[in-house]
This record gives structure tokens, sequence and C-alpha cells, in this order.
């Protein structure tokens, strides 16, 4: 994160000046198909799908270390990684359902900006998605203008509005204690709230996400990365900034589900502008407010970051330099086209992370194969404890999304 020189020394010397990634990556934990999934599971199931945010994200702890641990190793991203160790065909397998997930994740980001907009000032979704992508790609300029801390700091300034929004409005929806603790027991409740699970998982465990957190590290150490020394002190700081980074991003989701099962259930409140409707009259017009700003800079930031993984993406699997403005225009326009259609925003954004929990698998398998190769990993191949670890996440994942599609089948 960046800091004035002073401080920037007295970080360095403890360590903490080299945490940051993550809480970029994190960004993508929190984005608009976050709300919309959270929300209406919130309102429509009460606190029942507790336990699904809590068993996202301690997968997301692990996937998101060792997404940063195979760059730190290597001194490459994952999608370089995979262009250089698989076989073309599955190379491009990869590289095709990636940019899918990349066209989701924006979908996701621009729509809910878009929806923030309107609710703040009233701006029509079409023009609102738009102004999401423009400022969305002033980040990204304003990131390579001025380097990756400033960036980092940008980014994590924007976390803090939508932490600081569900802090407020989940102590003002004063939820029920028991209620919580009954959702952190594992059940279902019919295809639909199956559905709402697959999309939690795919909003928390985000696969651009996995793609992108490498990049990040070897753009913020890389010249820490060329010596044994310097990759195990990356590496220790690493396991921080991902717990601190994923511990935040928890709970900002768990706050979401416990504030619309707190104020929301029963109010038929299943999206988002009816969420912020019902907010205002059930918990006054400042947490409505709150909400809608903390939707707007979780669009904003997300939507940067967004771009931003599709672009190592493209570039890792092609080896092909994209300028910025061409990449934001290619995951751009389905948002917009999403919008001029009048499409159910908030439903277009469930959808959407139950795309990208199709997605996880694609990047979760790789990353488990490479990370416990001693070949590619040297001294920092996986452990045995922690590769079962991360196949027990993989498989989990994988059987939930066959199971959603036979039971979404059968109707």
């Amino acid at each position: 994160m960046y800091a004035p020189a002073p401080l920037r020394r007295s970080l360095s010397r403890s360590g903490l000046f080299l945490l940051g990634p993550a809480f970029v990556a994190a960004v993508a934990y929190v984005d608009p198909g976050n709300f919309a999934t959270n929300i209406a599971a919130g309102a429509t199931y009460g606190y029942l799908l507790c336990w699904v945010v809590v068993g996202a994200n301690l997968m997301a702890v692990l996937v998101q270390y060792l997404a940063a641990k195979a760059s730190i190793a290597t001194g490459r991203s994952l999608p370089q990684l995979c262009r250089e160790h698989f076989r073309r065909g599955t190379s491009l397998g990869l590289w095709a359902q990636a940019e899918l997930v990349a066209i989701a994740t924006d979908l996701a980001e621009v729509v809910g900006g878009a929806i923030a907009l309107n609710l703040l000032f009233g701006i029509p979704l079409l023009l609102g998605g738009a102004i999401t992508g423009a400022i969305s790609f002033a980040l990204l300029v304003y990131q390579s203008k001025r380097g990756q801390r400033p960036f980092e700091a940008m980014i994590v300034g924007l976390l803090a509005v939508v932490l600081v929004g569900f802090v407020v409005s989940t102590i003002q929806s004063d939820p029920s204690p028991s209620g919580l603790v009954n959702g952190l027991v594992p059940r279902l409740d019919g295809v639909e709230s199956l559905v709402l699970a697959a999309g939690m998982l795919g909003a928390t465990v985000m696969p651009h996400a996995i793609w992108l957190h490498g990049a990040l590290v070897t753009d913020r150490h890389g010249k820490a990365l060329r010596s044994a020394a310097g990759r195990a002190r990356v590496l220790k700081a690493t396991r921080l900034d991902v717990a601190i980074a994923m511990a935040l991003a928890g709970a900002v989701n768990l706050a979401m589900v416990v504030v619309a099962a707190a104020a929301l259930t029963g109010t038929g409140a299943d999206s988002l502008d009816a969420a912020h409707t019902a907010m205002g009259d059930r918990l006054g017009g400042t947490a409505a407010l709150l909400f809608a700003l903390a939707l707007l800079a979780s669009g904003f930031a997300s939507s940067s970051v967004g771009t931003y993984a599709g672009s190592v993406i493209l570039e890792g699997f092609w080896r092909r330099h994209v300028p910025l403005w061409a990449r934001r225009l290619i995951t751009l326009l389905p948002a917009l086209l999403i919008l001029a259609l009048g499409i159910d925003p908030s439903r277009a954004l469930v959808v959407s992370q139950v795309v990208l929990s199709f997605g996880i698998p694609c990047a979760l398998w790789p990353l488990v194969r490479l990370t416990a190769d001693r070949r590619v990993m040297g001294d920092l191949t996986n452990r045995w404890p922690t590769t079962l670890a991360a196949c027990l996440v993989a498989t989990a994942v994988s059987v939930l999304n066959v199971v959603l599609i036979v039971l979404t089948l059968r109707g």
C-alpha cells in the first residue's frame, strides 16, 4: 500500500510495507455480484445460507495464497504457467473459459455500478454502465501512470467504503445471534437455494482473482523475487496479506447476508433496487444511502480490477499485449447490451455469479497441479496436507456445479 517515505521505511522494516496485492484481489470478493447473491439469499432464506459465505471464504484464503505462492516461486502469473506447462489444446481451453469468466465478471461489476448510480442520482442504467466503465478505465490509467502502490491505495480506499457501509448497517439491523449461529449449520432448501449457494460461491471464490493474484505479486515484488531470501520474505508477508484481506472480505459478505436476513426477510426485496427501498423503510435513509454508496464503490473498484485480470489472462495465455482501452471495450460491451435490452439487472447479476462458479474449477485444478509439482515450484512446492486441502476444495466446487446442472435440468 502507498505511504509517505518515512512511514514506508518503518513499514518496510516490519514487513507491513509488502502488504497490498491481496487487498486488490479481495475487491473481487465484494463486487456487485456478491451484493446481488448475498442480499437475495438473506432476504429469501434468512440466515440459512450464512454457512456458504463462511465456507467459501475459508476456501478463498487457501486458493489466493496458492495463487500468490505460485508466482512467488516462479516469477510468472498463473496464465503464463499454464501456457508453459500444459498442452496447447488444454491451454487454449483454459483461456477460452477464462475469457468467458472475465466477461461475466465485468457484467456484474458494470451492472452493479449502473444500479448504484441509478439509486443515488436517478441516472438511466445504460448511461450509468457507461460511466462505470469509464471510471474503471480511468483508475487503470492512473495505475499505469503512477504505479502499483498508489493504485492499491485507491482500491483499498474504495474497499473501506464498502466495509464501513455494512458495519453500520449491521449494527442498525440488530441481527439475531441465534439465527446467525443456526445459519452456520450446512443445509439447503430446494433447488433455488442451491442456485443461490452456487452463485454465492462463484461470487466469493472469484476465478478471475485466481488468475490475477500472481500478476499482482510479480508487479509489486518483481525485484525481491530474484533471490531466495527475497522470495521467503515476500511469502511470509503474503500469508499475512491474504489472511487480513480475505478476513475483511469475508466479514463484508457475511454482513450482507445478515443485514438482509435481519431487515429484509418477508419484504420480497430480492433485487438490489428493492433492497435499497426496503432498507430505507426498515432502517432509515442513512442505511439506504450507505448501501448505495457501498455498491457504487464496489462497482468502480471491482470493474477496474476485473479489466486488469482480463489483460493478465490474455497476455499470459497468448503473449499478446492488448491496449487498455480495447480490453475495457471487449468486456464492457456485453454488460451494456444487457442494460440496453432491459433485462432484469439483479437477475443478470445472480446468473453471472453462477457462471463464475463454473469457472472456479478451471482455474483451481491447474493451480493445484502446478503448485504440487516440484519441477515448477522448487523449494516452495506444496506439502501434501496443503495439496490435499486444495484438492478437497476443488472437488467440492466441481461436485456442487454438477449437482446444480442435474437438479436444474430436472426442474
